[in-house]
């Protein structure tokens, strides 16, 4: 049973709404922040790096609080305004190849607690508090946990009904893509949609492992802070946005490592030769094209390589391709052992990175690469159920939501 519940969020005023949103913050090259921050006052980026006021780096405690007196000031300057009335909200993003759609509304923690809202990714316990400090201290969550469930008649056809309607807001961003929001706060409905719901038996954490794990642990302190707490307090959910499986985008990160670890390049393919069957494609961008088989790039050529029939697996992380690259190459040969902290490993998604892998190798910045194929939502969901969590770096899955188009305040 998965509970849901609207809220009134604080949005942009419709005339600014396209000059606001943004996209996350780590996802800005330095050049293209300071030019954002520079010519448009509006961006919600101001609120996020509040040092620039100031021509200042600013970091901790201390940022924390700024970002919460910028937050206040959109709101005295009417940039942004709260909305009167609890509601769920359609958003809709039209891009060149298709289109995404679902609900933003609040999650619950309890749900996440109780493992109904499922997990793939491990969480860093340093994240988590540093978020959850975060959280506290500006009092409003600007990026959405994105939550995906399987695909439903009764859903689609109630965000058909409205998304006929005429939009709260329709406008372009930068990277041409449409986006449309529509309000829903009629009660009726309201309790139609969170009736569906309810029947789920569960819904999954498609992308925001970190942030709904320190929503988590900033709901036990705010409970122990308040000696009248009743469970419906706004800090007992986290907002969220609900997309039907079918939907959901879900690309590969590619793997690029600096060096062979000590070895040659003949006694690396010995080695590697062992798990795979190797077959040099020469200049050819070579691609995997289903699971289990392996794209490879070294010393300006492109190999393939394919997983060997007599290769026996254990449960479903063992069959993840991310985990056997790393049980059969990039630990025992390579000689990386933690994902997360290895200087010699970086990534990149595979939706933008193949040509951007070889370019990076021919220029000496690595000197091996690996191109895997996407995981699957069903792969994601059995991990999920089985308990177990993904390497780091398995999925990069869209829609990459904007960062201040709705805000759930605590």
């Amino acid at each position: 049973m998965i509970k849901i519940i609207p809220f009134a969020a604080v949005r942009p005023t419709k005339a600014n709404v396209g000059l606001v949103v943004s996209r996350s913050y780590e996802d800005y090259p330095v050049d293209e922040l300071n030019t954002t921050l520079s010519y448009n006052p509006f961006s919600f980026l101001h609120i996020v790096n509040p040092g620039y006021k100031f021509h200042h780096d600013i970091s901790g405690e201390r940022r924390f609080s700024l970002v919460r007196n910028r937050y206040l000031e959109f709101l005295e300057e009417g940039v942004f305004k709260k909305d009167d009335k609890a509601s769920f909200y359609i958003y809709k993003i039209k891009t060149r190849k298709g289109s995404f759609c679902g609900i933003f509304a609040g999650a619950s923690v309890a749900d996440y607690r109780n493992n109904i809202i499922k997990k793939h990714e491990a969480t860093i316990k340093s994240r988590e508090k540093l978020f959850k400090d975060y959280l506290k201290t500006v009092g409003f969550n600007a990026e959405p946990v994105l939550l995906t469930y399987p695909d439903n008649q009764e859903i689609d056809t109630i965000v058909n009904a409205v998304t006929q309607q005429t939009p709260e807001y329709e406008f372009a961003t930068t990277d041409k893509a449409i986006h449309y929001l529509w309000k829903v706060d009629d009660a009726n409905l309201i309790e139609k949609i969170q009736g569906v719901f309810s029947q789920l038996d569960s819904v999954y954490i498609a992308d925001g492992h970190h942030r709904s794990a320190s929503s988590n642990l900033l709901a036990k302190e705010l409970q122990k802070e308040n000696p009248e707490h009743t469970g419906e307090e706004t800090y007992n959910y986290f907002m969220s946005y609900l997309i039907p499986e079918s939907n959901l985008k879900i690309y590969e990160f590619n793997r690029m490592v600096k060096d062979l670890n000590g070895l040659t390049k003949e006694e690396f393919l010995i080695q590697l030769d062992e798990y795979f069957r190797i077959e040099n494609r020469g200049a050819d961008l070579y691609k995997p094209s289903k699971i289990h088989h392996f794209g490879m790039y070294l010393d300006g050529e492109f190999y393939s390589l394919y997983l060997r029939k007599n290769y026996t697996f254990s449960d479903s992380l063992s069959e993840l391709d991310t985990q056997i690259l790393f049980v059969t190459i990039l630990k025992p040969i390579l000689g990386i052992k933690d994902l997360r902290n290895d200087t010699r490993i970086e990534y990149g998604s595979g939706k933008y990175n193949t040509i951007k892998m070889k370019d990076a190798i021919d220029n000496g910045k690595f000197k091996i690469g690996f191109s895997l194929f996407p995981v699957k939502v069903s792969q994601m969901k059995q991990i999920a159920d089985d308990g177990l969590k993904m390497p780091p770096k398995t999925t990069y899955i869209e829609p990459k939501l904007k960062s201040g188009l709705t805000i759930y305040e605590f």
